[in-house]
């Protein structure tokens, strides 16, 4: 069963207790939680934050337009499934409430009908997560803070995974820096907003049209130059993008610049997992622990969140197990400073060599990323005696 997550405001004592006796025994988790909508910003702000996928509003005070309030909740957090809940049953009072555009309206008893309800929404979720599997696998590069280097990273994951004979797109949606195109030194004429602005015409010919070749293997959608960048893609138009472009590849990466903004979190509901990128800078571990908590808070599960550890020094102030302990997840890489390397890497505009030591680790992390055998290992050695 999908592990969905709900927001609620229900200011009727009755249509409460009922309702957290249905959530009670349903594996799901209450992230927002009022006794009544009370000041409408203040709700959707949250609701933003944590995007639940069910929200239950009572609607037995309410006296506004319906549309107006349904209208707000979805232009906060997308398309989640709006259940209205009642004191009556009330034939004009039911139509004109779908009419509004909630996806039920529940009224006592709620156990069975609420119960029954949100199974459906589980299940669909469920059949949406499994028809993507084997459709091609999805990363997203996340930097706690600025300057952690998650896009040096995905980009050097894609030219390894490339490098592997695999098919990879590159998809920039930092729309703050988009500096995947200068590290790649990509030519690109269209970005990532192009394909959010044809969602009518987007099919396979035109999806070619957008792409950039910056790397052998791999394709590349940039980030929109920054004076085009004031546009803000809605949520569904991003995940409407990534899940058109992930069967075509066997690899989606997807650079998410710093920080979980309302764009990321649209993001990862496409995407299978996420690299968090760190350093031990104080400011990235207090963030690193923040972003990890949303997630898990959202029931993004603890198994889809890798943390990267960057610019490891040789010798770490605090032992992997007490950072592990601190973060709440275990470190999945580290990867070593070689600030010389990377600075002369990039005076130079090119990438970064295979055969250099900060290349060689980011190609090993790109192969345990991808379950991918190393390419050594996988070579049968041949001698005089077997």
């Amino acid at each position: 069963m999908y592990p969905l997550t709900i927001g609620l405001a229900i200011e009727n004592r009755d249509l409460w207790e009922q309702a957290q006796s249905c959530l009670a025994d349903l594996p799901f988790r209450i992230i927002v939680e009022h006794q009544d909508i009370g000041d409408l910003s203040n709700f959707l702000d949250r609701l933003e934050r944590m995007r639940p996928d069910v929200v239950l509003i009572d609607i037995s005070g309410w006296k506004e337009p319906l549309e107006g309030l349904v209208t707000s909740i979805r232009g906060a957090i997308g398309d989640p499934m709006i259940i209205a809940l009642n004191t009556s049953a009330e034939a004009q009072t039911i139509l004109s409430s779908l009419r509004a555009g909630v996806n039920e309206y529940l009224f006592p008893p709620l156990q069975e009908s609420l119960k029954k309800a949100l199974e459906k929404r589980s299940a669909e979720r469920s059949r949406r997560r499994d028809g993507a599997k084997g459709a091609g696998k999805s990363f997203a590069f996340l930097s706690a803070k600025g300057g952690c280097g998650a896009t040096t990273i995905v980009c050097h994951v894609a030219q390894e995974l490339g490098r592997q004979n695999q098919k990879v797109l590159l998809t920039d949606l930092d729309l703050d820096a988009g500096m995947v195109g200068f590290i790649t030194k990509t030519k690109a004429v269209y970005s990532i907003l192009d394909a959010v602005n044809n969602l009518h015409r987007l099919d396979i010919s035109y999806w070619k049209a957008l792409v950039s070749n910056g790397i052998p293997g791999v394709e590349i959608v940039a980030a929109p130059l920054a004076l085009a960048s004031k546009q803000q893609p809605k949520d569904d138009q991003v995940r409407h993008v990534l899940a058109f472009a992930r069967p075509h590849y066997d690899w989606t990466l997807v650079d998410l610049g710093r920080g979980l903004s309302r764009l990321a979190m649209a993001a990862l509901e496409e995407i299978d997992e996420v690299c968090l990128v760190t350093t031990l800078e104080v400011p990235a571990l207090h963030q690193s622990k923040q972003i990890v908590q949303t997630l898990l808070d959202s029931g993004y599960g603890k198994a889809r969140i890798r943390l990267v550890l960057n610019r490891a020094p040789k010798r770490l102030d605090i032992t992997p197990g007490e950072l592990e302990k601190m973060l709440g997840i275990p470190i999945f890489a580290m990867v070593p400073n070689d600030y010389p390397e990377l600075y002369e890497t990039y005076a130079e505009g090119r990438m970064l060599n295979h055969g250099s030591d900060l290349g060689k680790q980011i190609a090993k992390l790109a192969v345990k990323l991808a379950g991918l055998e190393d390419e050594k290992a996988g070579k049968k050695k041949f001698g005089l005696f077997g």
